[in-house]
């Protein structure tokens, strides 16, 4: 099978399972019922309507951010939530919420959004010279420390109640998601997405090293800098408004690299289609568990994504990777 025609299912499947997240639930919605005066109808366009959009950008946000990352630091083991991007936009949420700033205009996602941008710069900082291991132990140093600071701030807030919203958030889910959260973090995450599909001709330099980059005349800081804007938009967007979703991705680049080879900016667009894709079928699929309740999406892509990793760094062990 070609590349179009890979492509052109992959959009297929999106659109799939677009319309199952618009129908699945403890109650099953039918198309024929989603414009309908009744209460399917409200459920469909005040809660299935955004929930399904907003799984859509921020699946397609992490399948193309991981994609970046991994053709930028030449390291198939980079991800947003692997190497901190995600906890420190998080701990810049959980700051947000702790002093208020919440509840002023985009203070929320403005803090997300910078503790996704400084955590970039800081992991190139402190992983300059130490190879792919460097990377994924300064990656690991950023989502401890940022993980400690988040439980500190937890441990200090005010009250109970304070504390419970925090958690609930940090735990990622695209529940009672509304419209209003839909337009406020869209045009963040696309602002990103567009800044990290401008980078693909510069990736593919990179894989003839940095040298080679420069002499095809590849402004490597100017890289830096679009990515790092890229990632902590889009990134910092989409923790914004669903808390941590881990793992998209690091999985998905990895199927989509098997399809489409290893040129950075063929994988850019396929990897956001595979992001939205599974996203989109795990939120599903979340809440389809039997039980009153539902599974958070943050959860169940933990559970998926965790086994998947540790195959991955024994795979790296190996020389496979």
């Amino acid at each position: 099978m070609n590349k179009r025609a890979v492509t052109s299912l992959l959009l297929l499947l999106t659109v799939a399972a677009f319309l199952l997240s618009l129908m699945a639930g403890k109650v099953w919605i039918w198309p024929t019922s989603w414009m309908a005066d009744n209460a399917d109808g409200w459920i469909f366009l005040e809660l299935r309507l955004p929930r399904a959009v907003l799984g859509l950008c921020i699946g397609a946000v992490l399948g193309l951010s991981g994609a970046v990352m991994q053709g930028y630091l030449r390291n198939s083991l980079a991800d947003p939530s692997v190497l901190g991007v995600s906890a420190s936009a998080a701990l810049g949420g959980v700051v947000a919420i702790y002093l208020g700033l919440n509840l002023l205009p985009f203070g929320l996602f403005a803090c997300a959004m910078l503790g996704a941008g400084s955590s970039i710069l800081l992991l190139l900082v402190i992983s300059r010279g130490g190879g792919p291991v460097g990377f994924i132990l300064g990656g690991m140093v950023l989502s401890t420390l940022a993980g400690a600071l988040t439980a500190f701030v937890i441990s200090i807030a005010p009250n109970p109640f304070a504390a419970n919203e925090i958690i609930n958030w940090l735990m990622g889910a695209l529940t009672d998601r509304l419209m209003a959260d839909v337009l406020t973090a869209l045009p963040f995450m696309a602002l990103g997405v567009a800044l990290l599909l401008s980078t693909g001709r510069a990736l593919d330099a990179l894989t003839l090293g940095e040298n080679g980059a420069k002499s095809l005349g590849i402004n490597l800081l100017r890289l830096q800098w679009i990515i790092v804007l890229g990632v902590g938009l889009a990134v910092g967007g989409s923790v914004a408004v669903s808390g941590v979703v881990g793992f998209v991705g690091l999985v998905v680049p990895h199927f989509i690299r098997a399809i489409y080879g290893e040129q950075p900016s063929e994988i850019l667009l396929p990897s956001a289609f595979g992001g939205a894709i599974l996203t989109l079928t795990a939120d599903s699929l979340a809440r389809l568990v039997p039980g009153p309740g539902e599974v958070r999406l943050g959860i169940a892509m933990a559970v998926l994504g965790a086994p998947f990793f540790l195959l991955l760094l024994l795979r790296y062990r190996k020389g496979a990777v």
